[in-house]
């Protein structure tokens, strides 16, 4: 896969922004790997552009540390949307995210402005970039009665019976994923149509220019586990305390995120090894990296720049 540099990526900028109409410039990459960085800089050069949050766990109040979520310095003027407008205790939609990223979009659209959508959440991204559809809505007595499956043996029984049912969906990701197996069982129980043939598609009305970024797998590695203890020594484990105190539990959304979910087991065990915790959030968050990669890895569509020279 052919990189591009800084040079590179710049003047690719420039050439889109002049023969679109209505642009949209997407940001995506790996956890870790520089995006909220990167995107200032692009907005910037975009000027005048505003930012759109495409990480699910960024649209939660409260949920900052472990988020990697910009600070108002790290802005610098750039104005960012969907940043701290769920509590933790709100379940989001794809559909409905897709809804109010698009409302941003056209009404950036309207004032002249070149809209910017950055993240890390697949689904986010592509329900916006590939127009999908609404899928159908939660049942709940079926959810309740899939997700015990699932917390009897982990997911390893109901993923086994979603690859046997739609193995297209099914590699998407791993049996660990609850909220994905969940919902898609769920899916082909009320539909009897396998989930990956439900998902259908309007192109959206935008010129769209997607760029990734790319480091080397032992790189980004680091960069996971060194990022993962920085949030650590800032205060992680006590922002999930807080979040307890609050009311907040394993059951809301927000705290199903990566390592709140492992903090909270941490802080209810009695071997609070640190150490350990530490391992068990970095490994995780590499498995989450390597899927986001398996997501992207085939799509032609978007321009790889090589993150080491930025």
């Amino acid at each position: 896969m052919e990189l591009l540099t800084s040079s590179e990526w710049q003047q690719l900028v420039r050439d889109f922004l002049q023969q679109s109409t209505r642009p949209l410039i997407v940001i995506l990459g790996p956890t870790a790997s520089g995006k909220t960085d990167f995107s200032v800089p692009v907005a910037q050069l975009a000027f005048p552009a505003e930012i759109i949050n495409a990480d699910s766990r960024q649209l939660y109040k409260h949920l900052s540390i472990g988020t990697a979520k910009i600070t108002e310095g790290e802005k610098r003027g750039v104005v960012h949307h969907l940043i701290d407008v769920l509590d933790p205790h709100d379940d989001l939609s794809i559909a409905k995210y897709k809804e109010m990223a698009t409302a941003v979009i056209d009404d950036c659209h309207r004032r002249g402005i070149v809209p910017l959508l950055v993240g890390g959440s697949m689904l986010y991204i592509s329900a916006v970039v590939d127009g999908l559809d609404p899928l159908p809505k939660a049942d709940p007595a079926i959810r309740e009665r899939l997700e015990k499956e699932w917390d009897a043996d982990d997911g390893w029984s109901l993923y086994d019976k979603l690859v046997a049912i739609d193995p297209v969906t099914a590699k998407n990701f791993a049996h660990q994923n609850k909220h994905y197996v969940v919902r898609a069982m769920e899916l082909w129980e009320t539909t009897g149509i396998q989930p990956s043939k439900l998902k259908k598609s309007v192109p959206p009305p935008y010129d769209i220019l997607q760029l990734g970024l790319m480091w080397p797998r032992d790189e980004i590695t680091k960069r996971i586990d060194t990022r993962t203890r920085a949030m650590l020594e800032a205060g992680w484990i006590e922002e999930v305390e807080g979040l307890i105190d609050k009311g907040y539990g394993p059951k809301d959304p927000a705290m199903k995120s990566h390592g709140y979910k492992e903090i909270m087991q941490w802080l209810s065990s009695e071997d609070r090894d640190r150490e350990e915790l530490a391992k068990v959030i970095m490994a995780k968050t590499r498995q989450y990296a390597k899927r986001q990669m398996t997501w992207w890895g085939n799509d032609d569509r978007i321009h790889w720049i090589d993150a080491r020279q930025l």
